[in-house]
């Protein structure tokens, strides 16, 4: 028992314990949040929710222990992953009740997962593997290794994308971005790139949208509102459920808007939506304030962290919770169309909790290990002095 306190007590050392803090808020609200949100419908939502995330603590707990550095060195394994998952959505892929992609796959017990929120990890990974080569070769900002990244991102989006799941390759794209400029991209790149989508607009928009995307996006800017009957509706609804709840909202378990599920998918894309009509202006503050202190933490690890590939793993994970976060908010709000990306540790959702916990358990190791980074470059400092004396 002794030795068991003990290890609890060393990994609490070492681990950021505010992170974890952080992390359990998070997921204890989204516990309330799920719980009202369930009067509406007969499925067990919250039941997934509390599996999915004590075995998303677990994984993330192991993965804390083992060292991230063993993690990246043997990068081929994450993409062979990443390839597996791609390959079973392809042949088994299923569409699931309120969405229009063939994303997701059935596994045993009758659960359904989309293998592309753990293929956003398994990316982080090779992605800061190709970063530190380039950074070793000194040749970050060299225009073969700048292209190399980008065709290491367009790997993934475009399997992502023949699977139709257009919101998650923006996720992927704001990843790519976010990681390379951190690393030390030159501006310049970035110019060109934004350029080339400038110019690419029309060929995107003929070619590679369907009706369903057009739609939404003009959905944003509909005047006389006709598309409220249609493409707007869920927006124009979650819109109506935040607005009448006011400063402090109609408390938990009292939303009728919530008991009667008014806005479509409020479990899971809308769960903001939940908070809004309960717990008000206040519930809504609360929960962005949780979701940007999780994600300055993660920046904070970064920051301290001895090695670089720390650094990038940092970035990645701050990528994917904070473009997720605002594009969410930004749907529900109407400042973006409606491309299904789930609210980080809130949303229900099995795949979407386990995956954001598992990267928050990435992030713990980075910090678990840099104290071990950290004593062993004190200890070559000091033989290096005693061998001078």
């Amino acid at each position: 028992m002794k030795k068991i306190c003990y290890s609890v007590y060393q990994y609490f050392k070492q681990a950021d314990i505010i992170l974890w803090l952080l992390t359990i808020i998070a997921v204890t609200y989204s516990f309330l949040l799920i719980s009202s949100m369930q009067r509406s419908g007969e499925y067990n939502y919250l039941r997934t929710q509390i599996i999915a995330v004590l075995i998303g603590v677990m994984a993330a707990i192991i993965i804390s222990v083992a060292d991230y550095k063993y993690l990246i060195q043997k990068w081929y394994f994450a993409a062979i992953m990443a390839a597996i998952l791609a390959g079973l959505v392809f042949a088994f892929g299923i569409q699931v009740s309120g969405t229009d992609d063939t994303a997701w796959i059935t596994i045993p017990g009758g659960f359904t997962i989309q293998p592309s929120e753990f293929i956003k990890i398994c990316f982080i990974i090779t992605f800061s593997k190709h970063l530190l080569f380039l950074n070793e070769k000194n040749i970050t900002n060299n225009i073969w290794g700048v292209l190399s990244l980008g065709m290491h991102a367009l790997i993934p989006m475009a399997i992502i994308h023949m699977q139709g799941d257009d919101g998650t390759v923006v996720i992927f794209a704001l990843i790519f971005i976010i990681m390379s400029f951190t690393a030390g991209i030159q501006l310049r790149y970035f110019a060109f790139l934004g350029a080339a989508l400038l110019i690419g607009v029309p060929i995107i928009w003929n070619f590679f949208m369907n009706d369903e995307h057009r739609n939404r996006i003009l959905a944003l800017f509909d005047i006389d509102g006709n598309a409220l009957t249609n493409y707007g509706w869920q927006q124009y609804q979650g819109k109506v459920s935040i607005a009448g709840g006011g400063l402090s909202g109609s408390g938990l378990y009292n939303g009728q808007r919530v008991e009667h599920g008014i806005v479509p998918e409020q479990e899971n894309d809308f769960i903001f939506t939940v908070a809004g009509e309960e717990l008000g202006f206040i519930g809504c503050i609360l929960l962005i304030l949780i979701l940007l202190l999780i994600a300055v933490k993660v920046l904070l690890i970064a920051k301290k962290s001895c090695e670089i590939q720390g650094k990038y793993v940092c970035c990645g994970v701050f990528a994917m919770i904070s473009s997720q976060t605002i594009v969410n908010i930004g749907m529900v709000l109407g400042l973006f169309p409606v491309i299904g990306i789930t609210l980080p540790l809130f949303s229900a959702g099995g795949t979407s909790a386990l995956s954001t916990l598992i990267s928050i358990g990435l992030v713990q190791s980075v910090q678990y290990h840099n104290t071990d980074d950290m004593n062993t470059a004190f200890i070559r400092r000091n033989s290096h002095i005693r061998t001078r004396l």
